[in-house]
């Protein structure tokens, strides 16, 4: 299943929809469910799960990857602005774990994979404006990672964050513009390994650890 608020093609935002990406992914030999989801909404997530649940039997693995940047230096920060980056990176975690967690409760167990930042990196000072409301929100979900990864540990479910690197996607070039320098950022296939690697693990494996996807197959797994 993929799900995003993107159903409707924007001439103004990023390019694709929901239904494009599943298209894509049913081209390569795979299958996917396209499901609008407003991951702030407590209802649209409901029918998300509920649609995965109807559609493919149950739910194994949850990888959040929502993101709202929110750019803007802090003396020119709205409160409107905290809370989208609140809402869409922080709030969606906890509802999003508490709906899929009795389908992964009745299968024996499953994976969370939480998509964080370097930016959460707390030895990292001196960020540049316009990331101080993300990096506290990434924070908060490697937070929200590692503590949620000991209760879950009952219900063999593992929880981790991963940092996936400097990564240029259609959103970094968005917000960056083509004549970004981008030396030293990946494609995001790069992340893939990493990604695949996490949601096959459970309670017993590896779990409640913020992981780097630059260090796959050097430092772990």
């Amino acid at each position: 299943m993929c799900a995003a608020r993107s159903d409707v093609a924007s001439h103004t935002g990023l390019p694709g929809t929901v239904h494009a990406t599943a298209d894509e992914i049913g081209a390569a030999g795979g299958q996917a469910l396209p499901v609008r989801c407003d991951i702030g909404s407590e209802s649209d997530i409901a029918a998300m799960v509920d649609a995965a649940v109807e559609t493919f039997g149950g739910v194994d693995v949850m990888v959040n990857n929502a993101m709202a940047s929110t750019r803007a230096p802090f003396v020119d920060s709205t409160v409107d602005q905290w809370d989208e980056s609140m809402r869409v990176n922080v709030r969606s975690l906890f509802l999003t774990c508490q709906a899929v967690l009795p389908s992964m409760r009745e299968r024996g167990g499953g994976s969370v994979v939480n998509i964080s930042s370097g930016a959460a990196d707390p030895s990292i000072t001196g960020m540049p404006p316009g990331y101080l409301t993300y990096s506290v929100a990434k924070a908060a979900m490697e937070r929200f990672s590692t503590a949620l990864a000991g209760e879950l540990a009952e219900a063999n479910v593992a929880v981790n964050a991963l940092r996936p690197g400097a990564v240029k996607t259609e959103q970094s070039v968005h917000e960056l513009g083509e004549d970004w320098d981008w030396t030293g950022w990946g494609p995001p296939e790069a992340v893939v390994p990493a990604v695949v690697y996490l949601a096959a693990q459970r309670a017993d494996g590896l779990t409640g650890r913020i992981v780097d996807s630059t260090q796959f197959g050097t430092t772990w797994p």
